[in-house]
């Protein structure tokens, strides 16, 4: 069997908030559907979430332009409310999402299986750039 050395990528946030709010903004389709994105020319027209082990999540994200268009999904493999979130994407990749509260304040860190198809570099960017809007989207509302 052949073993491979899959790389893997993180990104992190402190968002300013309490971890209740977080969690909540982070798993509820409505408003994954504002945040979910990496630039203006993005959008998330349709997000659904089943989460609890072995629950399964869909994101859509489409360039507003309409050039372009994927779905993200998953399955749910471990999920400690107010703490974690483990999925497999749809591609077999694994991402664990830690959530550390501190007061009013959040800490995000999210560790993903980098895929083939583009560079590290700009994977981390593209995710790390959905973070940070979801900070600005969860600070604001």
């Amino acid at each position: 069997m052949e073993t491979t050395n899959v790389t893997k990528i993180t990104v992190e946030s402190n968002i300013n908030a309490p971890v209740e709010k977080v969690w909540a903004i982070w798993s509820s389709p409505e408003h994954i559907t504002k945040w979910c994105t990496a630039t203006e020319e993005w959008h998330t027209p349709r997000a659904e979430n089943d989460l609890r082990v072995g629950g399964k999540f869909s994101t859509r994200m489409e360039a507003k332009d309409g050039s372009f268009g994927f779905d993200f999904g998953g399955v749910y493999d471990d999920v400690k409310t107010n703490e974690l979130i483990e999925y497999t994407m749809g591609d077999g990749r694994k991402v664990i999402v830690h959530f550390t509260s501190n007061g009013n304040e959040t800490k995000i860190v999210e560790t993903f299986d980098a895929e083939s198809q583009n560079s590290v570099e700009m994977q981390q960017a593209g995710w790390q750039a959905i973070l940070d809007n979801f900070k600005k989207y969860t600070e604001a509302n």
